[in-house]
């Protein structure tokens, strides 16, 4: 009977970008990925999108993920995504979440 190898977490890193201060929404999600096993690196609040990479590149994260309640989603998460291009680093998967308002929203 072959041995079972050992499976890898995702590993997740979280972050605030821009001069969004509220971070509780994003804090219930670390804690719910990491209880639902996940390995979760939340970088904390007012980060760079180049701050974000440098950070799922150094944690070697499959994931990023953006809270951004500043209303500036439109701006700042195409920059996350223009600079793992810039650095031919694509992520697996990249998602953002906070607050939308409806006029930017696809219909």
């Amino acid at each position: 009977m072959p041995a079972k190898q050992a499976v890898k977490p995702v590993r997740i890193v979280l972050a605030k970008v821009g001069l969004d201060g509220h971070d509780r929404g994003v804090k219930v999600v670390a804690r719910a990925l990491r209880d639902a096993g996940y390995e979760v690196i939340y970088t904390g609040l007012r980060q760079t999108p180049e701050m974000v990479v440098d950070a799922a590149l150094q944690e070697d994260a499959q994931v990023i993920g953006l809270s951004i309640h500043s209303g500036a989603h439109m701006t700042l998460f195409p920059a996350v995504v223009d600079e793992l291009k810039r650095r031919r680093r694509p992520t697996s998967w990249s998602s953002a979440g906070g607050s939308s308002p409806t006029t930017t929203s696809p219909p």
